[in-house]
């Protein structure tokens, strides 16, 4: 590739931001928070309503790990390919990412086109 996708501009910005992603959500996942006592499932305190609204904060919390685990890997291989010099180039179809794009989801892997493909099949 002898011509740069992205202005070099752009592209420290947008490695600033996935680093500071990745740092976001390194810092949020190592600390280990305690339950408050209205969540624990284990318990018989309180009502059926209560237990069940436990029981959903614990599943919440879950997913939003899960979220944050796939948002981490995808921002760690979004900097791997800033390293490699193919940051801003669609995975599918090849052709740049728009700069749009590239800011509001700084790990996506393919152009809006594409998206739409996916999500259409």
């Amino acid at each position: 590739m002898s011509e740069r996708v992205l202005d070099e501009t752009l592209a420290t910005r947008l490695k600033e931001t996935l680093l500071k992603r990745r740092g976001d959500i390194l810092s949020a996942s190592t600390g280990t928070r305690a339950l408050p006592a209205s969540v624990d499932v284990n318990s018989r305190h309180g009502d059926l309503a209560d237990q069940a609204n436990g029981t959903n904060e614990v599943h919440i919390q879950l997913k939003l790990k899960q979220t944050d685990a796939k948002i981490l890997q995808a921002t760690e291989e979004a900097l791997e390919r800033i390293e490699k010099g193919v940051y801003g180039i669609c995975r599918d179809c090849g052709d740049p990412i728009a700069p749009a794009r590239l800011e509001a989801i700084p790990w996506t892997r393919v152009c809006i086109a594409c998206k739409q493909k996916q999500s259409e099949s």
